[in-house]
């Protein structure tokens, strides 16, 4: 009956050495699941450039169709009237170059008065102009976080931005 006796208690003794081993074991041995401590986040950021079409409305100036581009009216009246006005100076054969100098001078007068009537002849109208600009636009494409568990610092890629802590299982951060 000694033997078991000893037999039993060394057995229990044994347990027990056993259990206080790997109780310090634990003790030791950094825990798998916990909260983590979150030290850094960084946002990750692409930058692009995007066209856009920007339109505002503008006044704009038209000429008016001209129907005599030549300006055969106003050369004929200038004329005739420069060979009336001509005409009542001089005498004999100085009348009659009086006359054609006063034509000559009357047709071209009148066809750069025209021409100049012409050109003023414009309406105004709004018309819509676009045109296309770079827009700058920056984008989140996640964040770097930086995190401290049991005394190792890791970082990782998440979609969101964290707190203050993570959550920890089996060594693995638990995504939220």
């Amino acid at each position: 009956m000694k033997s078991a006796a000893i037999a039993a208690l060394s057995v229990v003794g044994t347990v027990a050495v056993a259990g206080v081993g790997y109780g310090a074991y634990q003790a030791m041995t950094p825990s798998a699941s916990g909260y983590a401590k979150v030290v850094n986040v960084k946002p990750v950021v692409t930058h692009s450039e995007e066209p856009r079409q920007e339109c505002r409305q503008v006044t704009v100036q038209h000429q008016k169709p001209v129907k005599d581009d030549k300006q055969v009216a106003g050369s004929v009246i200038g004329a005739v009237i420069g060979g009336v006005v001509g005409h009542q100076f001089g005498g004999g054969h100085g009348k009659d170059a009086a006359t054609a100098g006063g034509a000559i001078a009357g047709g071209i007068a009148g066809n750069r008065i025209q021409k100049n009537m012409q050109d003023k002849n414009t309406y105004t109208t709004t018309e819509e102009q676009c045109h296309t600009v770079m827009e700058s636009k920056s984008h989140t494409q996640g964040y770097d976080v930086t995190y401290t568990f049991n005394g190792d610092q890791q970082t990782i890629h998440m979609d969101k931005r964290p707190g203050d802590r993570l959550r920890i299982e089996d060594g693995d951060v638990v995504m939220p």
